[in-house]
């Protein structure tokens, strides 16, 4: 099979007849293709964007946005089981973390269905001034056409997170899905010609990202970029959105630390150690990869860890029963090996760190765990994205604290206590947007996402989400006749 890029609300080739091929990485297998767009196919989406920005898109109210949202919202949900399977085949993680992400995704369009018709009680709000002789206020205007770089690792869910604010602000968008997942994107375009939402409103270019990528982000007529991925292409990224001073919101992920006190319940913190560091592959942007933990429990919380990684069901994820996936590609595959073979050479292995025995095709690894890892060691600076855990230990808050922040990355970060007021304490200590406090990775679609340092720029969810793709215009009036009196007209 073959699909086509969806732009101005048509299904159409690539200028340039190239495609690009799906690969399952549970079997290492091409099982689709689909159009590789160029830098002319994003031509061509940002003019439908435009020309779409232009018509009657622009005289939507949040009412009627809101309307499109809920209809495609519903039908992610009624489809909600072939969208998964789908996310299975070509991301590879297990069915039912597909079927949560697809869930999700549904609930973010229906989220800012609400937003949007909240906006039109926000439109004209008065702002108080000092001089009652005028009246200020606001009305909040679409930031124009806005090109979405997704990533690889949740699909659907994290063009939600950007496709559904940008169209409640009433903005028209141009979609950039990973080469490795683009299926999903196809699919919600459909779903969103079906709902009647207007052409070129939602354009779609699959592609690679040094060609369709690159020329979306440096489009003079892209007046928002909004991307999720790693740092050095985030920073390519903001480089290209500066020469034209482009509005942007950067996701460039994390080395997030789950600090563990000796009050803690063991049995909790393993739980959520594992859910933190394994789930989803590993592959998640804001993974608590670096454990830090009292030294006088680390000796029991490692040996539990060990064992019950070692339970983990790893396979494909259409089989019953799994829980780990494949890593998403090859690229990705052999680039978590690297670490952990450094991580050999500079700390101690305590489990897992290659193929499973009984795998002998496709990109799975086994639940990785390295002990006695030194704050100078590449598996503890560098994000490797993948079902690998560093651990060190530490004597006092202070010391636990300054192993969490000596970071360049600052998404997230975890700390389990049975005292809660030091586990408020160290919440507020932690130099990250994103704090969990007896657990790791729970994520609701209101509060704000993101982070700080290299982590990104900033923040996705909520209201903040939406605010993203808004621009506010300041509307002043004189209300009164009275002269202004800078000068007398008349005089000498």
């Amino acid at each position: 099979m073959q699909s086509k890029l969806f732009i101005d609300g048509k299904w159409c080739d690539a200028l340039g007849a190239r495609t690009l091929d799906v690969v399952n990485p549970a079997n290492e297998r091409t099982f689709h293709r689909c159009a590789a767009g160029s830098a002319a196919d994003i031509d061509a989406a940002v003019a439908a964007a435009k020309a779409a920005m232009a018509g009657p898109w622009s005289r939507t109210t949040g009412r009627d946005r809101a309307a499109f949202l809920r209809a495609i919202g519903a039908a992610i949900e009624e489809q909600k089981q072939t969208l998964a399977e789908i996310e299975v085949r070509d991301n590879g993680k297990p069915l039912p973390e597909a079927l949560w992400d697809i869930g999700d995704a549904a609930y973010c369009f229906n989220l800012y269905a609400t937003y949007a018709e909240e906006l039109d009680a926000r439109q004209g709000e008065i702002i108080g001034v000092p001089d009652a002789r005028f009246q200020s206020r606001v009305k909040y205007m679409p930031a124009g056409v806005a090109g979405l770089i997704v990533p690889w690792n949740y699909p659907l869910l994290m063009a939600a997170w950007k496709v559904a604010p940008a169209i409640a602000a009433g903005c028209a968008v141009v979609l950039k899905p990973s080469e490795y997942t683009p299926l999903s994107a196809l699919e919600l375009a459909r779903i969103a010609a079906e709902a009647g939402l207007p052409n070129g409103v939602l354009n779609v270019v699959t592609g690679y990202g040094a060609d369709a990528g690159a020329r979306l982000a440096s489009h003079p007529d892209v007046r928002k970029l909004a991307f999720t991925g790693s740092v050095p292409t985030g920073i390519a990224v903001a480089s290209a959105a500066a020469r034209d001073v482009k509005s942007i919101s950067l996701e460039l992920g994390g080395k997030s630390p789950i600090i563990i006190f000796d009050d803690a319940d063991i049995e909790q913190a393993v739980e959520w150690v594992m859910f933190g560091i394994f789930w989803n592959q590993g592959q998640v942007c804001s993974a608590t990869s670096r454990m830090i933990v009292e030294k006088r429990i680390a000796p029991k919380l490692i040996d539990r860890l060990s064992v019950e990684a070692k339970k983990i069901t790893i396979g494909d994820g259409m089989a019953p029963g799994t829980l780990l996936g494949p890593l998403v590609s090859k690229t990705q595959y052999d680039k978590v090996l690297g670490y952990i073979d450094d991580g050999k050479r500079e700390a101690t292995l305590v489990t897992g760190g290659g193929r499973p025995s009984h795998l002998n095709e496709g990109y799975f690894l086994e639940p990785t765990i390295f002990a006695d890892v030194a704050p100078t060691a590449r598996i503890w600076r560098e994000e490797i994205f993948g079902p690998v855990l560093a651990v060190t230990t530490f004597d006092t808050e202070d010391e636990a604290l300054t192993l969490a922040n000596d970071s360049e990355f600052g998404l997230a970060a975890a700390v389990m206590s049975g005292d809660l007021k030091r586990a408020e304490r160290v919440a507020d200590a932690f130099e990250a947007g994103v704090v969990w406090i007896n657990c790791s990775q729970p994520n609701f679609l209101e509060p704000p996402w993101g982070g700080v340092k290299k982590s990104g720029v900033g923040r996705e969810l909520g209201t903040w989400g939406l605010n993203n793709f808004l621009e506010p215009k300041q509307i002043t009036a004189y209300t009164t006749r009275e002269p202004w009196g800078w000068y007398l007209k008349g005089g000498g």
